[in-house]
């Protein structure tokens, strides 16, 4: 069994080939700048050089007909023919509550995911493109639609809910949705495999360029930090996270922004860029911090304390702790910031070895927690593809 995952971006196309009889890469790799000069695709399969191709690419569609060609080439394609991919998992932001799961995509799921364009404008597009795309160009394979969001839709009310006029939250869906729900279901999965236990109390940190955190219980997500959109929540490469929104209102009258210039000021402008005032890549930062610079040391410990005050708020919530896990780019990678983040977290049961934490480096499953501590800490390398390809093989 083969399953083709797609991730379209508004300009790109990322995918990987999976054999799902032991769930193993067979090929990966992207379509870049597609609409635009210098387009290309970079084929990666298993065990082969990579290759690059440039070709125009004005559309997705001419996009997703490279990407076959590159899986089926003589030289470096990895299958025979298309016939062989049984079905195609993509990537979508937002099921706007419409979607508690992940769904085979027909036309009337096509209008519901359009209809929730507005709640996502700048990554719906392109993945309703992406999968449009697809159907055009293998009209007889099942296309499945795997939502960021839907990992969260278990969530209670106290939860997801604002405190707002109820009647705008059921006019308009102003709620919290939550996002990086694939990754949070595979390593909170992962973490109950390893410990051997599927009744935890999970806390899952998502750390990279957009970062999330999730409270798992028993393998259900409670809480989670985003929310209408990915700008709620922690400090991030280029967004703000959680601010008092009167500041905008404030900022405007200050400056002359508008509201979209607001939106752009928050979500593309702050964070560790806009506290350290040169870089939203968190290695330049703690470079920068390492060599005096205060404004990248208080980027680095903003962003730090932001999530040990969501491991803090979701213990509680959840009535103790039993695994914390970090994952994504920068947890993944970044003994300091594990370190920083959990000291004084004692009082929780987290206790970090400091040589195992060093020895991490997320290329596996790693545990940093001491030997007998409450709380086991856990380092898991996130793999959102696989679970878009188990989502989509469980459905057809």
């Amino acid at each position: 069994m083969k399953i083709l995952v797609l991730n379209a971006g508004s300009s790109s196309v990322k995918y990987q080939l999976f054999n799902m009889d032991d769930n193993t890469v067979i090929a990966k790799g992207g379509c870049e700048r597609i609409g635009f000069d210098g387009s290309f695709l970079t084929h990666k399969p298993t065990g082969k050089d990579s290759v690059t191709i440039t070709k125009s690419m004005p559309d997705h569609k001419v996009a997703i007909k490279m990407v076959m060609d590159a899986l089926t080439d003589k030289n470096h394609g990895v299958i025979a023919s298309m016939k062989e991919v049984n079905a195609v998992g993509h990537r979508v932001l937002h099921s706007g509550g419409d979607f508690d799961g992940s769904v085979l995509v027909g036309d009337n799921e096509l209008k519901i995911m359009k209809k929730n364009i507005e709640l996502g404008p700048l990554h719906m597009p392109a993945n309703i493109m992406g999968i449009e795309a697809c159907m055009e160009v293998m009209p007889n394979v099942p296309q499945v639609a795997v939502f960021d969001t839907a990992f969260h839709a278990t969530m209670p009310p106290k939860a997801y809910m604002y405190a707002i006029p109820y009647s705008d939250y059921k006019k308009y869906k102003v709620r919290k949705y939550g996002f990086h729900g694939t990754s949070h279901k595979f390593v909170s999965g992962e973490a109950a495999k390893f410990l051997n236990n599927n009744n935890l109390k999970t806390v899952t940190a998502h750390l990279g360029n957009g970062a999330s955190m999730a409270a798992v219980v028993n393998g259900k997500c409670v809480d989670t930090s985003m929310g209408l959109t990915p700008l709620e929540g922690l400090v991030m490469g280029t967004r703000s996270g959680d601010i008092d929104p009167a500041c905008c209102e404030f900022l405007m009258n200050k400056t002359g922004m508008n509201i979209s210039e607001m939106l752009t000021y928050l979500n593309k402008k702050s964070g560790l860029l806009g506290v350290s005032e040169f870089s939203n890549d968190f290695r330049d930062v703690l470079n920068a911090a390492n060599q005096g610079n205060e404004k990248a040391k208080l980027a680095i410990d903003m962003f730090a304390y932001r999530v040990k005050k969501y491991i803090g708020s979701y213990a509680a919530a959840m009535g103790g702790i039993d695994c914390l896990v970090f994952t994504g780019g920068i947890a993944e990678h970044n003994s300091f910031i594990r370190e920083q983040i959990t000291e004084g977290l004692e009082f929780l049961g987290i206790e970090i070895d400091h040589v195992l934490c060093e020895k991490a480096t997320g290329s596996q499953i790693s545990e940093i927690s001491k030997a007998g501590s409450k709380c086991k800490v856990l380092v898991i390398p996130t793999n959102e593809e696989l679970v878009i390809a188990r989502e989509t093989l469980d459905l057809i």
